[in-house]
């Protein structure tokens, strides 16, 4: 087979590797042009959450299609994204409030990011910029996303371009990188957090950031059932705001709606993308608590300018809608 670089004009991912032309998706098959079908068991990368080629959305995008395909969000609202906004708060923890469209899972982690940080800055702590992570925890590519990712050598090459931001190790009991053993460790990975931020000064720390489940750094490395509950009870004591990324887990992923809703926890901020719109076009966002919300409605700036282009856009809400749709239709979290 030839590379991947044999006759093309793309820069691929991979310039070793050659790649077939997939043509056609239905339901849990690809097919590429030279007429082999596959099982997409992965669902591309965690995002096909209904399965290829459902009819539903594709009238559904073809309708909004029709009607309006951009509109700047920064001039207006429209009604798919109103329309979305109330689906996804219907779906997210008690107590969240907004909901911030981008265009993937890597911006809505950057955007979740910049909103704890004005958060603070709205509420006169501007020395609260250092967020915590988790070693092997994978957040995005984007500088800022991939600057609290914990998978090191794929770092190495990017290293000048990012800030300092605190890591500790991740509940991973199989391999405890503290050689203990749950439950004796009386979570240790947890305590850890809270010496973290003490380490590094509470008043220097704005959140901190986990999936539910992790994904690409330990795929399935799932915490202890007290693990978030201490966590979060750490947060909330140094009032440090508390991020989940759900861009892999949410929109029934894990069995519910969401992964922390396994341990029927509320976040400050959530980050969500791939299964919201299930492939179908590019969406992300980013769920906050309606007091999060509130610490913006009172600030003298009024305004959050730090925008994307596809925000809000009406084609990409119109076929999150439509995929949210058909989950609750075909109950396919429970």
């Amino acid at each position: 087979m030839d590379t991947a670089d044999s006759g093309s004009s793309v820069f691929y991912r991979n310039r070793r590797r050659a790649y077939p032309s997939a043509v056609r998706g239905k339901g849990i098959h690809i097919y590429d042009a030279g007429g082999n079908r596959y099982i997409d068991a992965v669902g591309g990368a965690v995002v096909v959450n209904i399965g290829h080629g459902v009819q539903e959305v594709v009238q559904a995008m073809a309708r909004q299609a029709a009607e309006l395909c951009f509109a700047h969000v920064g001039m207006f609202t429209n009604p798919p994204q109103e329309e979305l906004a109330e689906k996804v708060l219907q779906m997210a923890p008690e107590g969240m409030g907004r909901v911030y469209f981008v265009s993937g899972g890597s911006e809505a982690v950057e955007m979740a990011v910049k909103i704890a940080r004005q958060y603070h800055l709205e509420r006169s702590q501007p020395e609260r910029y250092k967020i915590v992570s988790l070693r092997l925890a994978n957040h995005g590519s984007t500088m800022g996303a991939f600057a609290l990712s914990g998978i090191t050598h794929r770092k190495l090459d990017y290293q000048p371009y990012f800030i300092h931001h605190p890591q500790v190790h991740p509940p991973y009991c199989y391999r405890c990188p503290y050689g203990r053993e749950y439950p004796a460790c009386q979570l240790h990975c947890a305590h850890e957090v809270e010496r973290v931020i003490e380490m590094e000064g509470p008043d220097t720390v704005a959140a901190f950031i986990a999936e539910p489940v992790m994904g690409a750094g330990c795929p399935g490395l799932t915490p202890p059932p007290e693990y978030f509950p201490l966590v979060y009870s750490i947060c909330k004591k140094y009032e440090v705001l508390f991020i989940v990324d759900e861009v892999m887990t949410g929109f029934g992923r894990t069995g519910k709606n969401f992964g922390i809703d396994h341990w029927n926890l509320c976040p400050d901020i959530m980050a969500c993308g791939k299964g919201i719109s299930s492939g179908y076009s590019p969406l992300g966002a980013v769920i906050v608590r309606q007091e999060i919300y509130d610490a913006f409605l009172d600030s003298a700036r009024a305004s959050f300018f730090l925008g994307h282009t596809y925000s809000g856009n009406p084609l990409s809400c119109a076929v999150g809608s439509a995929v949210l749709e058909y989950i609750a239709e075909h109950r396919l979290v429970e």
